[in-house]
């Protein structure tokens, strides 16, 4: 076991700033004198420890104290039974491993279906039931197994009997869990065996801030002249004159500043030489930030780990899973393909190329197949990926779900880069990947589970679980529970999340138990862990430094105080709550980034569209990086239908009607309003359109029907007619050919007929006018320019839903147009001349850009921009 090594010394005195070794002097002497009057020798004698990081403290002390002759068996109750015994749990034993205890808990729950309704117990109450057995299961250990019987008699008498009333489940569950922890034998049994007693000289048995009950059994055990209890020796309580020097108060604004501030103070203590330095806190996610700012600069042993949900290895199991779905979505399937190394059963290159057609496409569902119009090699890949999900898709019993996990990750690469990661092995362990023969002897395994419960069984224990990396074994910065503070040689502690939340005076007992059948079972009650957390606290004020923080607001902006331990200490001692920062400053040149301003005369402007010269107009580099560099944006798959989606379909439904409606253009209003309708079905259909998503839209379809013929009528009566919609048209200027899709071309009475170009628009009726108040004004004098037309009108059709369809006409338009096109040919031969393209980073055209992240606005020099090209 890595462990801190100290030196003998020849005083037998603590290292200077390290008090703790003082107090294990005192420890160690009460284990000497019991040895001697137990006339036990202390090879066959057992000192038990709280927790097993005490374990090398412990040994190399002994050693120091008593460098010649035999040394006590240090030891915890784990590692005690380990070297007795070899242990392996019967079929229906708790065996303490998440997966497994789940597939009991859910066998167990299926036999109770009396009690408990079959969806429930397949669902919410496994987590449940394993949890409560849990928290019983060391009450039961603590117990000789001959005893355990009776044991779990006298337990139940503190649950009521389950009834048909509201708490009748939860009941149920706890009585379950009894009976599921008095019906199984333990590792720890070993210890109540004669031969153990046999074997044993003495017990000396240092019990922590709370009591163990397994230890507690043990002294009763052992007889009392062979058995003693104590505790780890208390240090001194802080003094006032001192601890000015010693405890710093940190309060910090939010939880940033905290983990920022916290980092700082490990950096300070190693600085100043003193290491070891601990980090504690209850609030994980605080830990992980504190770790990130960190960096790689340290040797770390964290001895908190993280849920093994959170590693990447879990996730690359899980999306493989999620990806398995028969109804999984294309981000799915793709979030695992992306996951899957070069060596994997399809072309990796095929992965990049098919997600660019599914987005391409808008292809929010996984598809079983492509289109003919596809590539082959894209069809071919999509039907290995198809080969490899199926056959994780039938209901199976938990082996044969492992065995075809395992091909899967095989097919897709995975597996060898997962067992070669310490994380990753630490995940096929978990989920019983590496050892599937043992499953064949669980009856809890025989059941047959659908791809989802088996998805949500992995995730369980995936999530219940704890990864803890590989420890540096000389660590600067130990990372661990405040509880494990106690009786370690530490320089420094740094304890951030120390707010009324994260540290409370009498932290909640977690649970379904409640305080009556806390106190029979002899579970930790709320007052037992105000005590522990009280002793752990003392234990912790002993470090020779340290620096306590806390946020003083949370993340929803709420005001949080410090905790009652920090107050009544800062109270105590007459301690300053505003201690220096110890973030240290610099001075940084600053250096922002310069207004890009490239030129684009060798990507020569062959086609020009009207919204490709909006984006010139707005911003010459939107122009240069969207349609010269022809960057875009990858398309959402699973977004929902929007109002451009909406605009789209109001297009293709409207040149649905009007295409039918020439052949017939005296029809009637009703059946106007039904060919109409039938346009709207056909469209929606053709757009594969989910009705639930797009029903805010069709929702307004009725009214708007009705206000589009109303204008309809009302135009025919001036003298329009339909000529044609949806047209492409082109018209060559120099080297560049302006090209666009026109709406709707009219035929407007007259002498001689002219024609009228429509444009559709969704938008706001304001928003529309807007546009022919504006001499800025693009599209209507760009499609102009795309026909030969030399007299030509044209105008918007707001049709709006929230207000009557009405046509905006665009007065000016012919001077427009011939100052379109004079603008055009200007711009264009600037272009090609070498002209800068300058980011303008002006008005409302950078809100929603899509090159903004390419130009950097957001971190320019204030100075002036280029003029435009």
């Amino acid at each position: 076991m890595n462990g801190i090594a100290f030196p003998p010394d020849s005083s037998l005195g603590a290292p200077p700033g390290l008090p703790a070794l003082a107090l294990w002097r005192e420890a160690l002497a009460r284990v000497r004198e019991h040895l001697d009057v137990c006339k036990a020798h202390p090879a066959r004698s057992v000192v038990l420890l709280p927790f097993a990081q005490l374990l090398p403290v412990a040994q190399s002390q002994w050693a120091a104290l008593y460098p010649d002759g035999f040394a006590p068996h240090f030891e915890t109750t784990h590692t005690w039974a380990q070297r007795l015994a070899c242990f392996t749990p019967g079929p229906y034993d708790i065996s303490f491993s998440a997966a497994r205890d789940a597939l009991t808990a859910r066998d167990l729950l299926e036999s109770a279906r009396m009690a408990l309704p079959r969806d429930a117990a397949r669902d919410a109450f496994t987590p449940l039931l394993v949890q409560a057995a849990l928290q019983v299961a060391p009450l039961a250990a603590a117990v000789p197994s001959r005893q355990r019987a009776d044991w779990g008699r006298w337990a139940a008498e503190a649950v009521p009997a389950p009834s048909d009333g509201w708490l009748a489940h939860e009941n149920a569950l706890m009585r379950l869990a009894l009976r599921w922890a008095a019906a199984s034998d333990y590792a720890t049994d070993v210890l109540f065996a004669a031969r153990t007693l046999e074997q044993t000289d003495a017990l000396i048995a240092f019990h922590g801030a709370q009591a163990d009950e397994l230890t507690g059994s043990l002294i009763d055990f052992f007889t009392p002249e062979k058995s003693i209890s104590l505790p780890l020796p208390a240090p001194p309580a802080p003094e006032a004159s001192s601890a000015a020097e010693r405890i710093r108060l940190h309060p910090a604004p939010d939880a940033e500043s905290e983990a920022r501030r916290a980092a700082a103070c490990v950096l300070a203590h190693l600085a100043a030489g003193r290491a070891p330095v601990a980090l504690a806190s209850s609030d994980r996610a605080l830990m992980r930030r504190v770790r990130a700012l960190l960096g790689e600069r340290l040797n770390v042993r964290d001895e908190t780990g993280w849920k093994l949900s959170t590693t990447q290895s879990a996730a690359i199991l899980m999306a493989a899973l999620h990806a398995c779905a028969r109804q999984a979505s294309s981000d799915d399937v793709l979030a695992w393909l992306k996951l899957a190394p070069a060596a994997s059963a399809w072309p990796a290159r095929a992965v990049p190329e098919l997600e660019a057609y599914l987005r391409r496409h808008a292809v929010s569902q996984w598809p079983q197949s492509l289109p003919e119009d596809a590539p082959p090699h894209l069809e071919q890949a999509l039907q290995a990926i198809h080969a490899a999900r199926a056959a994780c898709q039938a209901p199976r019993a938990l082996p044969a779900w492992l065995t075809a996990l395992r091909d899967l990750l095989q097919a897709a690469g995975q597996w060898e880069p997962l067992a070669q990661d310490a994380a990753g092995a630490r995940v096929l362990e978990t989920l019983l990947l590496t050892d599937t023969a043992a499953l064949h002897e669980l009856p809890a395994a025989r059941q047959r589970l659908s791809l989802p419960a088996f998805t949500a069984w992995a995730a369980d224990a995936l999530e219940a679980a704890s990864f803890i990396p590989p420890a540096a074994p000389q660590p600067d910065l130990i990372l661990l529970p405040l509880a494990q503070v106690m009786g370690r040689p530490l320089a420094a502690l740094v304890l951030p999340g120390c707010d009324e939340n994260h540290l409370p005076l009498a932290p909640e007992p977690p649970g379904l138990w409640t305080p009556p059948q806390r106190a029979h079972l002899r579970l930790p009650t709320q007052a037992a862990q105000q005590a522990a957390q009280q002793t752990a606290w003392q234990h912790a004020l002993a470090v020779p430094c340290v620096d306590l923080l806390w946020r003083q607001g949370d993340e929803r902006g709420q005001p949080l105080l410090a905790s009652p331990l920090v107050r009544h200490l800062a109270l105590q001692l007459g301690l300053n709550e505003t201690a220096d920062d110890p973030c240290s400053t610099r001075a940084i040149d600053p250096a922002p980034t310069p207004r890009p301003a490239p030129q684009g005369s060798a990507l020569p402007v062959v086609t020009l569209s009207a919204s490709a010269y909006g984006d010139l107009r707005a911003c010459p580099y939107r122009f240069f990086a969207l349609r010269q560099l022809n960057l875009k944006e990858a398309p959402e798959l699973d977004a929902g239908p929007d109002k451009r989606d909406f605009g789209n379909w109001l297009h293709a439904t409207l040149h649905h009607f009007h295409e039918r409606l020439k052949a017939d253009p005296q029809a009637d209003r009703p059946t106007r309003a039904a060919w109409l309708d039938e346009a709207a079905q056909v469209v929606t259909q053709e757009k594969a359109l989910p009705e639930s998503d797009f029903l805010p839209f069709s929702a307004q379809w009725p009214a708007l029907r009705e206000s589009y013929l109303d204008w309809l009528a009302q135009h025919e009566k001036q003298g329009h007619h339909y000529e044609r919609g949806e047209e492409d048209a082109a018209s060559a200027l120099g080297p560049v050919t302006l090209q666009g899709r026109i709406d709707r071309i009219d035929s407007a009475p007259g002498q001689p007929p002219r024609r009228l170009l429509l444009d559709y628009k969704t938008e706001s009726l304001d928003r529309t006018k807007s546009r022919v108040k504006d001499a800025e004004d693009i599209q209507l004098p760009f499609y102009a320019a795309l026909l030969p037309d030399d007299e030509v009108q044209a105008a918007y059709l707001s049709v709006s839903e929230r207000a009557p369809v009405q046509t905006v006409d665009q007065p000016s338009l012919t001077a427009l147009r011939d100052a379109l096109v004079q603008g055009v040919s200007h711009d264009m031969r600037a272009i090609a001349a070498g002209a800068p393209l300058p980011a303008l980073g002006e008005g409302s055209a950078c809100t929603w850009c899509a090159a903004r992240g390419l130009c950097r606005r957001d971190f320019w020099s204030e100075a002036p921009a280029s003029p435009r090209p």
